[in-house]
C-alpha cells in the first residue's frame, strides 16, 4: 500500500479500524476540542489534531471517517451534567446554585458553542451530538429542579414562564459574550436569575 492510499480517508475507513486505548482517545477527543475552541471548526484538519497529538493522520481516518464524525465522538465523550446533584430544597437556592455552576464552565463550553455555529447547520449528526453532550442534560437537570419546585408547591405547575426558565438561563450565557465581549461568570448569572428568572417565577 502506498503512503497516499494509507493517508486517504476512504481507503483507510475500509481497513480494520485500529485499537486505541481510552487514555489515547480521551486525548485525540481533547486536542480537537480545544483547537476547535481556539482557532474555529473550519481551522481544524485531522492533520492538524494527528500532529498535535503526535499520531498518524491514518490512525484518527480509521476510527472516525471525516472531521464530522471526529468532533460528534469528542462531544459525546465529553458529555457532563454541570447541574447534576444540585438539591437545596428551594427552588430559588436550586438557580442560584445553578448559576455559579454554569459561570465556572461558561468561558469553555460557550466559546465551543460559538466556534461550532456554522458548522451544526450544515450537519445533522454534528448537531444533535452538541445538543446531547452540552444542552439536553443541563436542560433535564433544570427541569428536574423546576418539577420539585411545582412538587413543594413553590411555583404552580400551570405558571407560563416554568417553560421558559432553559431558554433564558441558555440565552444569557450565549448572548454576554456577543453583548460585552465578557462571559457570564457566576456573579453575574446569580444577579440575573435573581433579577430576571426568580420574577418571572414569582419567587422575589
Amino acid at each position: 500500500m502506498t503512503s497516499q492510499a494509507a493517508d486517504g480517508p476512504e481507503t483507510v475507513a475500509a481497513s480494520r479500524r485500529s485499537k486505541i486505548t481510552p487514555e489515547r482517545e480521551r486525548e485525540f477527543f481533547d486536542a480537537v476540542l480545544e483547537q476547535i475552541r481556539e482557532c474555529g471548526y473550519d481551522s481544524v484538519t485531522m492533520e492538524g489534531v494527528a500532529a498535535s497529538t503526535r499520531c498518524s493522520k491514518s490512525t484518527l481516518y480509521r476510527q472516525w471517517k471525516t472531521k464530522p464524525q471526529f468532533v460528534a465522538a469528542a462531544l459525546r465523550a465529553n458529555r457532563r451534567v454541570r447541574f447534576a446533584g444540585i438539591d437545596t430544597g428551594s427552588l430559588a437556592e436550586d438557580l442560584r446554585q445553578a448559576a455559579r455552576a454554569a459561570g465556572d464552565w461558561s468561558g469553555k463550553d460557550t466559546r465551543l458553542l460559538q466556534a461550532l455555529g456554522h458548522a451544526v447547520t450544515a450537519d445533522q449528526d454534528l448537531a444533535r451530538a452538541l445538543r446531547e453532550a452540552l444542552v439536553y442534560p443541563e436542560i433535564a437537570a433544570l427541569q428536574e429542579m423546576l418539577d420539585r419546585g411545582v412538587a413543594r408547591g413553590e411555583v404552580p405547575a400551570s405558571h407560563l414562564a416554568l417553560e421558559y426558565v432553559p431558554a433564558m438561563m441558555f440565552g444569557v450565557l450565549r448572548v454576554r459574550p456577543v453583548l460585552t465581549g465578557q462571559y457570564a461568570d457566576g456573579d453575574y448569572l446569580v444577579r440575573f436569575v435573581e433579577a430576571v428568572v426568580l420574577p418571572a417565577l414569582g419567587l422575589t
